[in-house]
């Protein structure tokens, strides 16, 4: 049987994994970590990684936090009485030095009510400042992979729900080019896309596959990008999109809005922030130029696969 203590267990050793995997292939940059405890209860590891040979600011966090529900999560969850809960989860997002070296994001999390309820929620998404279909085709390959050896229908309705969520309202465009995402997976409920029923150790696995997959894809994008040449002009384009990705994780990111209501750590939810980024009054990029074409495919719907 599957326990909350299991779960947590494997998540501190998937971020002991990424960790390494990340600090050998920057080659420069170590992980420095920040041990805390939560006021109601459990604690976690924010463990951030600055100044290296390819990432500029990086941050893997790992937490496992006991409390009550408050009454806003009570809404959020769509509960009527207090009752104790139990969430841990990694969460990563990696800023780097090279604009053509992509942001990426990664959250794996496991949430039990006392009640007995538990779900899980997770996902990868990527968030180049230039845009190589290549290189974003090989990336959805990745994840339509770990997704197919659990159910052929994962990919699609959760690249379409990373396609939905990960979009910036105010701006009419998305932060990345997506990944998957999926949220409220609750062992032995029919999910209506695949009309299929899953028990808390398929689920559990599927979260394994998702954690998995970070390491070894991130990896490859920072070995085949971090020594190109970039101008000050890419550099400039790089602020520029780190503040679009700021907008979102302040305005409409749910994890940030849960962390700051459930009153968690603001120094390791507000990690995913980038350490340099501009925000220049009404930017319009030039016709024709590869900033103008990164913006054209970041709309909803793109079929990566068959790039």
């Amino acid at each position: 049987m599957i326990t909350k203590e299991n779960i947590s267990d494997y998540l501190k050793q998937l971020q002991d994994n990424i960790c390494a995997a990340i600090e050998s292939t920057d080659g420069a940059g170590v992980f420095k970590e920040d041990a805390w405890q939560h006021h109601s209860g459990g604690g976690g590891r924010t463990r951030v990684i600055a100044k290296g040979n390819i990432i500029e600011k990086g941050g893997v966090n790992f937490s496992a936090v006991t409390g009550k529900t408050s009454e806003a999560l009570q809404k959020q969850l769509k509960i009527t009485s207090e009752l104790e809960f139990f969430a841990t989860g990694v969460s990563i997002v990696m800023h780097p030095v090279n604009p053509h070296v992509p942001i990426i994001h990664m959250n794996v999390r496991y949430f039990e009510l006392s009640d007995g309820t538990c779900w899980f929620g997770g996902g990868i998404d990527l968030t180049p400042h230039y845009v190589v279909k290549e290189q974003a085709s090989w990336f959805h390959h990745q994840l339509k992979n770990t997704c197919d050896t659990h159910h052929p229908e994962f990919y699609e309705k959760f690249k379409i729900w990373a396609d939905n969520y990960f979009y910036i309202p105010h701006r009419n465009e998305t932060r990345g080019i997506g990944g998957i995402f999926y949220d409220y997976l609750k062992p032995d409920t029919v999910l209506s896309h695949t009309q299929s029923s899953f028990s808390k150790e398929q689920l559990f696995d599927f979260m394994k596959g998702v954690g998995e997959t970070f390491a070894p894809t991130y990896t490859h994008l920072m070995k085949i990008n971090g020594e190109k040449p970039f101008s000050e002009q890419e550099k400039e384009w790089q602020y520029i999109r780190r503040g679009r990705y700021a907008e979102f994780n302040l305005v409409w990111d749910r994890g940030t809005k849960f962390g700051l209501e459930t009153n968690g750590r603001t120094e390791s939810i507000l990690m995913s922030l980038p350490p340099h980024a501009e925000w220049q009054y009404d930017y319009q990029t030039v016709p024709g130029s590869e900033e103008s074409l990164t913006l054209s495919n970041l709309v909803k719907g793109i079929d990566w696969i068959n790039q």
